[in-house]
Parts: C-alpha cells; sequence; structure tokens
C-alpha cells in the first residue's frame, strides 16, 4: 500500500486547522504523514489530535511577504524525505471529506501521470459549535465554477488555468517530474497558475476526481483581494515574463474598475492605496 502524506501551509487561523485536523483523523483512509508548514507562526507545534500526530515545518516570512510556494515546496519536500510516495495539498481553510485521501491515494497509484484536483464546497457560516464532521455530505455544494464529474468519476485533461492549490495530489515521480512550485512567486496569487501550466508542459495530465471533496470553512473575503493587491500585481508581472500573457484577469479588471490599478507602459501599477479605499468606503 502506498504512504500519502497531507501537506497543509498555516499563518494563523488556528480554529480552522484544528478542524481540519480532525477531518482528516475521521477519514476512510488516514493520511500515513500529515505535515503543517507553519509559515511566520511559531504558535503551531507539533501535536496529536484523535489518533492522528501533525508534524511542523517552520518556514519564515519573507521581505514580500508569505513564500507560499516556497512554503509548498517545503512541505513536500519533507514528506517525501519521510518515505511518502504520494502527496495531497490542502488548504488550511479545507476539511477533509471522509474518502479524500483514500480516493486520492488510489487515483495517484493507478495513474501516477496525473495531478489531480478535488471538488471543493465553500461551506457557509458555521452553525454555533461549529460544522457537524459526521454529516459534511448533507452539505456537498461544489463551486459552480469547476468541474465536478461525481463521486465515482473523473475528468481528464482539464484545463491548467483552472488549477487551484486549495485540493490537488500526485505522485512522488509526478512530483519530481514537475518540479514542483516556482519559488519566485512571494504572496498571494499566480503561483496556482504557474503550476498548473508546468504540470502541462512537463508532460504530465491534469484530472479532476470526484471522490475527492474538500469543504471549504468560511472566513471574511474582500473581492477583488485588495488587502493583496501589490502581491497580486507582482506576482501577475511575474507570470506574465514566465509565460506572455496576464494571468488573474478578472481581479485585474476588478482593480481597475476601483482605480486601484492601471495597465501603463505595457504593465500593470498600483495607481491607489487599498487601505485608504476600503476605509473611505
Amino acid at each position: 500500500m502506498s504512504r500519502v502524506a497531507v501537506v497543509t501551509l498555516a499563518h494563523g487561523r488556528h480554529e480552522h486547522l484544528a478542524a481540519q485536523h480532525r477531518s482528516l483523523a475521521r477519514g476512510s483512509r488516514r493520511p500515513d504523514r500529515y505535515v503543517v508548514v507553519a509559515m511566520d507562526d511559531p504558535s503551531i507545534e507539533p501535536t496529536v489530535r484523535d489518533g492522528l500526530r501533525r508534524e511542523v515545518v517552520a518556514v519564515p516570512r519573507e521581505p514580500l511577504g508569505l513564500p507560499l510556494a516556497a512554503a509548498r515546496n517545503a512541505g513536500v519536500a519533507h514528506a517525501l524525505a519521510g518515505g511518502a510516495d504520494t502527496v495531497v495539498l490542502l488548504d488550511v481553510d479545507c476539511l477533509a471529506g471522509p474518502d479524500l485521501v483514500a480516493a486520492y491515494a488510489a487515483a495517484c497509484a493507478t495513474e501516477p501521470a496525473t495531478v489531480w484536483s478535488g471538488v471543493v464546497t465553500y461551506l457557509p457560516e458555521p452553525p454555533p459549535g461549529g460544522y457537524d464532521l459526521a454529516r459534511l455530505d448533507a452539505l456537498d455544494d461544489p463551486h459552480p465554477a469547476r468541474p465536478d464529474p461525481g463521486p465515482g468519476h473523473a475528468l481528464y485533461g482539464t484545463d491548467p488555468d483552472l488549477f487551484w492549490s486549495l485540493s490537488f495530489a500526485m505522485a512522488a515521480s509526478a512530483w519530481g517530474h514537475a518540479g514542483g512550485f516556482c519559488e519566485d512567486y512571494v504572496g498571494y496569487g499566480g503561483e496556482d497558475t504557474d503550476f498548473g501550466h508546468a504540470v502541462v508542459r512537463s508532460g504530465l495530465e491534469h484530472g479532476v476526481l470526484g471522490g475527492a471533496r474538500a469543504y471549504h470553512q468560511w472566513h471574511p473575503v474582500s473581492r477583488p483581494p485588495v488587502e493583496h493587491l501589490d502581491d497580486v500585481l507582482r506576482n501577475a508581472a511575474l507570470f506574465h515574463e514566465r509565460w506572455g500573457r496576464w494571468p488573474m484577469e478578472g481581479w485585474l479588471a476588478a482593480f481597475e474598475e476601483r482605480g486601484l490599478a492601471a495597465f501603463r507602459d505595457g504593465r500593470w501599477v498600483a495607481t491607489a492605496d487599498p487601505i485608504r479605499v476600503q476605509e473611505a468606503s
């Protein structure tokens, strides 16, 4: 049987992390290793919850922000060094459905040249006492803009522009072939799409696995993510340099509509302080 590791990045969100830990412990197959990469957060420590041990890899903040891409690479390297041959990357806000680990493990074992994405439901605000982990399937309502083949089914050859790191898995051999995330990306935005295209360029295939279902815990968000304006503009420019086109076009257009950014002399530049704009609205 393959050895499966789940890797999660965390900076804060401690309650969400604890709930994810419990959800993994309840699964039909527990991961053999659970690795949390603590980005500039020394309060996250190794622990055991419901019989599942959490390992911690500490990664410092970089001057430009949290090193999401580098942190994913560090977490996967730690898992592979410990003997994992399948790695599941799960966002800290995501609860694992009961069969998520089992479905990913089976798919990566039988089709190791495919990078598998799962199906994600965005949950409403939790009731008092939190989400009932025994009844997550009753809340199943996948993101409408993402493909969902349904439990027991899979889609192949999916658009790399739709790749996101909320929930995905790959065999160790595929990770080595793709080369991991580009660590030039720092902060929020762009590194997912870059990785999706790097996967295709390396000769691997994208697929969506209907049985790997995750549930994104509610938290306040801003649309567009104005608090990440500088990150998005910087990472969009990097993506354009690497791939010859602009990513995150919806966000860039929304920033422009709000007077926060403009396209000048062939590049996107900030035109206002997003914090001041938020305070004035």
